[in-house]
């Protein structure tokens, strides 16, 4: 397996030194530069191009969250944060963040991190391999995209249903009921599952998420959300074409232009 090529941000010295010890103990990092402040993480990151960032939010000038919005897209590195404050983990998680460690570090959660990091990055690389596939059985069979993935995919469709989710936070376990998920919308490579009236946070992705939910009760309805059609109870239609679906308990999901076509009927059969 090929190496990490890393960059640590972090503008106190000890932090910045501590970091790069622990990550010479890992075999599949290659740390590339060290940077003090944003503007030399941008600058590095644009000459060496790295795999990977370990990023500090709270710096002088520029924070970490104001680095990402400096990145152009298709210079975009997997972005670990790495900070003292755990206040900043779903704004990290909406700017897709690979993972978010906090200070101290531990050396175990430091190598998850990289693991996860190494994962995210294979994921990738296997979805590029399944689009070339795709287009390659489409030009051979003359099919659209989306009914060669619905092939692909029925065969992996799991014949049971879980009752329940586990989500673990830190040496924190729950246990959710898949019935009282209400809707999931996803920040990166972590889900937001609403459920019983609270948002729980899980490291998974959409894909696998879907995986694990029953395709008669929970609705795909935009690229990032899934609803559960039981607690749908009533829709309106936007000028756009697309629709905003009302569910219990008052929350709002909007169902876009490419997923309008199965609500509708969903809506027309009850």
């Amino acid at each position: 397996m090929s190496t990490l090529r890393a960059i640590v941000v972090d503008d106190e010295n000890l932090a910045r030194r501590g970091l790069t010890l622990r990550l010479a103990n890992i075999p599949a990092v290659e740390l590339v530069a060290e940077c003090s402040n944003g503007a030399e993480a941008l600058k590095a990151i644009a000459e060496l191009s790295p795999d990977l960032v370990f990023l500090d939010i709270q710096m002088p000038g520029m924070n970490g969250f104001d680095v990402i919005e400096h990145l152009q897209s298709d210079n975009m590195p997997m972005i670990v944060f790495v900070t003292a404050f755990d206040e900043f983990a779903v704004d990290a998680f909406k700017v897709h963040a690979v993972d978010y460690v906090l200070k101290p570090i531990d050396e175990q959660r430091l190598e998850e991190a990289v693991n996860r990091a190494l994962a995210h990055r294979a994921q990738a690389e296997t979805a590029a391999s399944k689009e070339k596939l795709v287009q390659l059985v489409m030009g051979i069979t003359g099919a659209s995209a989306s009914s060669v993935e619905e092939m692909a995919e029925s065969s992996e469709a799991p014949k049971k249903w879980p009752e329940k989710i586990t989500i673990r936070d830190g040496n924190d376990i729950r246990f959710i009921r898949v019935a009282e998920i209400t809707w999931v919308d996803a920040a990166g490579d972590y889900m937001c599952i609403h459920a019983g009236g609270e948002t729980h946070i899980m490291r998974i992705t959409m894909k696998q998420l879907e995986a694990l939910l029953n395709p008669d009760v929970f609705l795909r309805v935009h690229r990032s959300t899934i609803v559960n059609t039981k607690v749908i109870v009533g829709a309106q239609s936007l000028d756009n074409g697309e629709f905003l679906l009302n569910l219990e308990g008052d929350s709002q999901v909007k169902v876009s232009r490419s997923y309008r076509d199965k609500v509708k009927h969903l809506l027309v059969t009850g």
